[in-house]
């Protein structure tokens, strides 16, 4: 594998022009819900990426479906993923994928990169994941740039709902992995360059709870208070966390409004978090029970909108072999791989679902993501092309794992 060494060297200077690139892209705003910013991110992206060539495609994402303040289920658009294909003939076929979208939305007050020294960055998105999308970039310029790239097809998926789960663009994760051998995806690594082996899946739940309004000083007897039913219902759900591997977060409580009346309206938001695919199973069943508990008392009626949008990742035979290669790329670059599973989920998560292995922690050193101390370490940006493009280079080259 060493003989892959000189195509990597092209990347050796390439660092201010990947902080220059990380910059253009996080001073430009693109939280999920703001099309207007993630238009403008993939018009800039659309522009970094023409310089691989291939054939690209701006898809529509289909609809997200929330719940409103009210309790009703509404559609809500979303933006445009970019697809970009090259080889589609070739034996060998990967994926790549990173998002554009951030947690930030179009009014929080974290806007703009500035240096917190000589080294590291501080800015929304910089390593979740527009770093990622910078150090994707330049790992395929790498591999396009080398001899036997014409070994190896390539897709590049880039979508702008990822932080939300994906729900539009699922339908693209799904139909990539059936084509595709094996994926990478830019998510930052963790802490102390440490990379992602299994991810806990995680399902997002909105419990819809209806009573009865009646007046607080004449009637109260007549009302069924929806606040307190669902109250009852969110310290229900907490009462639930007696393992370590399965979480319930009761994330929101909702309802009620003026102080003279029995609310009839309330909502509970719920994060759950699982290790395991049977784990998953008894969240599921558990929550129907619980439910089906509180729907049972007089004047209340409980419903549940929601899933588990990213089930869990566990390490296969297929995505331990991968692992492997990845970590016989990093000894040639004299670096050595410490593997850790997280409690995050990412797009990782479905396709791997979806029957593809895939590492996702490609993308550069950072942390405090989801954050306004979100950070990126520069010196990081390199490294991380070169071990993505070394892999790519090896598959290419057909190198084993090994070798």
């Amino acid at each position: 594998m060493k003989n892959l060494l000189p195509h990597l060297q092209l990347l050796d200077d390439r660092q201010t022009e990947m902080v220059d690139q990380v910059v253009d892209l996080c001073n430009t705003n693109s939280g999920t819900r703001n099309l207007a910013g993630l238009a403008a991110i993939k018009h800039k992206l659309v522009d970094y990426f023409a310089c691989l060539g291939g054939e690209l495609k701006l898809i529509d994402c289909q609809e997200d479906q929330i719940v409103d303040p009210k309790g009703d289920l509404v559609s809500a658009p979303l933006g445009q993923s970019i697809h970009i294909v090259k080889r589609p003939d070739a034996t060998r076929k990967v994926l790549l994928c990173i998002h554009m979208d951030t947690v930030y939305g179009i009014d929080d007050p974290f806007q703009q990169c500035r240096m917190l020294d000589d080294g590291t960055m501080n800015g929304p998105g910089v390593s979740d994941a527009k770093g990622g999308l910078i150090v994707m970039l330049h790992a395929l310029q790498a591999l396009e740039a080398s001899p036997v790239a014409k070994n190896i097809g390539w897709e590049v998926l880039i979508n702008p709902d990822e932080e939300i789960g994906s729900p539009g663009s699922r339908f693209l994760i799904d139909d990539i992995a059936q084509r595709c051998d094996f994926g990478l995806l830019f998510e930052p690594a963790l802490a102390g360059d440490q990379l992602v082996s299994w991810r806990k899946g995680s399902g997002n739940f909105t419990f819809i709870v209806r009573g009865k309004s009646a007046h607080a000083g004449r009637a109260m007897a007549d009302g069924r208070n929806a606040v307190v039913a669902a109250a009852k219902l969110a310290l229900a759900l907490d009462g639930l966390n007696v393992q370590p591997d399965i979480t319930y977060n009761v994330a929101k409580l909702e309802g009620g409004d003026a102080f003279n009346v029995v609310p009839d309206f309330a909502m509970v938001r719920l994060n759950v978090r699982v290790r395991t695919p049977e784990q998953q199973q008894v969240v599921e069943t558990t929550l129907e029970k619980v439910v089906a508990h509180f729907d049972a008392f007089d004047g209340i009626n409980v419903t549940t909108q929601g899933s588990f949008r990213s089930p869990p990742k566990p390490i296969t035979p297929p995505m331990q072999q991968l692992m492997d290669r990845i970590e016989s790329c990093a000894r040639v670059l004299g670096k050595d791989v410490q593997w850790q599973g997280t409690g995050g989920a990412c797009d990782g998560n479905k396709f791997a679902a979806a029957g593809l292995a895939n590492i996702d922690s490609l993308g550069p050193s950072g942390g405090r993501i989801h954050s306004d101390e979100e950070f990126l370490v520069l010196e990081s940006l390199v490294p991380a092309a070169k071990l993505a493009a070394l892999t790519l280079l090896s598959y290419a080259d057909g190198v084993h794992a090994t070798d």
